[in-house]
């Protein structure tokens, strides 16, 4: 499998034509058919569902196309390296929990990119699994994730803590946490680190019956739980501006369950960019401090 066949594989998946895929390619037509056939060949899979809307990857293109990006990017970033160039450039993909991309980080990514302007710095939001399967399979070159991470093949350095608490709309400021704990509760989708806190905090009370709504950002949760839709827990740097606006009010958590760890995770072993050393070497004074 040459290089050069998965490029013009990328290119008819990222097009969905072999024509198209010829012309950006600056390639004749009938070699772009031959080299998707010879790959179909080797394989002994169909990588497309030829249709009258265009070229449709099958299950088995979609997994070629994963690795595909990777190798292709790899193979860039190695040439890049081995041109000798130590100066940050090209693309840099990181990963990020969604809260502390929306508050602690920014002055982090802000610095960065001042003193690196010729890094594209490419951001992806998720919850921690998420990206660690990411940072695993090379999607993104590393991601600041909750922590700590024990996993084989991973490199992780913590970086900050903060607080996890419970809040709930204004007018409920007088409530206990057990009467709040009975109310709806809004989160991320499964795998949310703070959901998953929350169902140990419900266990250890005795609660076996709650409902959980799942809301996609950061941003609606507050604004749905100031608007009485239910509770939440957020760390308490990502919600002090709606507190102190009067949107919501938190409480402290018992003390088990208060403290949250986020950290960087990058593959263990890998070549680095030079782009990553520097973000590497940015956050070191972080986890100092």
């Amino acid at each position: 499998m040459e290089s050069n066949d998965l490029k013009i594989f990328q290119a008819v998946a990222r097009e969905g034509s072999i024509t198209k895929a010829a012309q950006a390619l600056n390639y004749v037509q009938s070699n772009v058919t031959a080299r998707i056939q010879f790959l179909e060949a080797e394989l002994k899979l169909p990588l497309f569902r030829r249709t009258n809307r265009g070229m449709i990857l099958t299950a088995a293109g979609e997994n070629l196309l994963h690795y595909a990006d990777q190798i292709i990017d790899l193979l860039a970033e190695a040439l890049r390296t081995t041109q000798g160039s130590d100066v940050p450039a090209g693309a840099l993909r990181i990963g990020c929990i969604e809260t502390a991309a929306a508050y602690d980080l920014l002055p982090v990514i802000k610095k960065y990119q001042s003193h690196y302007p010729e890094v594209q710095f490419l951001l992806q939001t998720g919850e921690t699994h998420h990206l660690l399967q990411k940072v695993l399979t090379g999607e993104v070159d590393g991601a600041f994730v909750y922590g700590p991470i024990h996993e084989s093949h991973i490199e992780y350095l913590p970086i900050f803590e903060d607080e996890l608490v419970l809040i709930s709309e204004r007018n409920r400021a007088e409530a206990n946490i057990e009467e709040l704990l009975a109310l709806p509760m809004l989160f991320f989708d499964v795998g949310c680190t703070h959901r998953a806190r929350a169902e140990l905090i419900l266990k250890e009370k005795g609660i076996s019956s709650y409902e959980v709504r799942e809301f996609g950002t950061m941003e609606v949760i507050i604004n749905g739980v100031s608007a009485g839709l239910g509770v939440s827990l957020l760390p308490r740097s990502s919600v002090l501006n709606a507190e102190k606006a009067g949107k919501i009010a938190s409480y402290a958590l018992p003390e088990q369950y208060r403290r949250l760890e986020v950290g960087f995770i990058y593959r263990a072993g890998q070549i680095y960019s030079a782009a990553l050393a520097a973000l590497l070497e940015l956050v070191q004074p972080l986890h100092r401090s």
